[in-house]
């Protein structure tokens, strides 16, 4: 058995993580942390590229960002679902690699995968640390479930914003390895388009969040659950 995962990301697609939480994984690396990554699909449905190419891409970005492990469920584009058997690949793959924190997408969103794996990954967390499922594998249930905000303009504010400024270009060129998917394209995930090329849109979209935590980049995320604070003077963040 692998020693445990701090963070795993668990997304729908091959480059879903680098578009939203790129930055946080390499920033959590930097730190000691061992991070990975669970794409739930192949793409195989998407319009650019083919599954080799996708599966090619990914394990080179997965290099720049320098997480632990990285593999890919399988599961049905553009037909994912939450469905017992899908849970259970899921809580599998969770506690294969026993995972502190996992972050997955928004809870809102425009592609009907990234909605369906939002709530996947939440009861796949939960349903882990049943001791009587799938009961071939010991359980395991992570900590906290994050979900990533990058590009979503919902009405919800952020609970907290990942300082990126550091690994920002790094989270750029994790992304600039899906030739495939972005090159010259103005639009990609959730990232609407404003007639600027994406790197430009992506960069503009960290600098905002990024104000937000008096930063130069950032990637927002939410969770559920109220953050709880031991120490009001050690808030961050100056309110002037």
């Amino acid at each position: 058995m692998t020693a445990p995962l701090d963070v795993l990301a668990i997304m729908a697609h091959p480059d879903d993580v680098e578009l939203t939480c790129g930055g946080t994984l390499l920033a959590t690396v930097a730190l000691g942390r061992r991070v990975g990554i669970v794409d739930l699909t192949a793409g195989e449905t998407g319009s650019r590229g083919t599954v080799d190419i996708r599966a090619a891409e990914a394990q080179h970005a997965s290099r720049i960002l320098g997480v632990s492990v990285r593999e890919n469920l399988r599961l049905p584009d553009a037909h994912l679902m939450n469905t017992p058997e899908s849970r259970e690949a899921v809580i599998r793959a969770i506690r294969r690699h026993r995972p502190t924190i996992v972050i997955t997408h928004a809870r809102q969103g425009r592609h009907p995968d990234h909605i369906a794996a939002a709530q996947l990954v939440r009861d796949a967390c939960f349903l882990s640390g049943l001791r009587n499922l799938v009961t071939d594998v010991p359980p395991f249930r992570p900590r906290k479930v994050l979900h990533a905000m990058s590009f979503r303009e919902d009405n919800i504010d952020p609970s907290f914003v990942v300082d990126i400024s550091g690994v920002f270009e790094q989270k750029l060129a994790a992304i600039r390895c899906y030739h495939s998917q972005f090159d010259g394209l103005t639009q990609a995930g959730e990232v609407y388009p404003n007639g600027e090329p994406l790197p430009d849109i992506i960069r503009h979209q960290a600098a905002h969040y990024g104000t937000m935590i008096r930063a130069r980049y950032g990637e927002p995320f939410h969770t559920t659950e109220t953050l709880r604070v031991s120490d009001i003077t050690a808030l961050d963040v100056s309110t002037f």
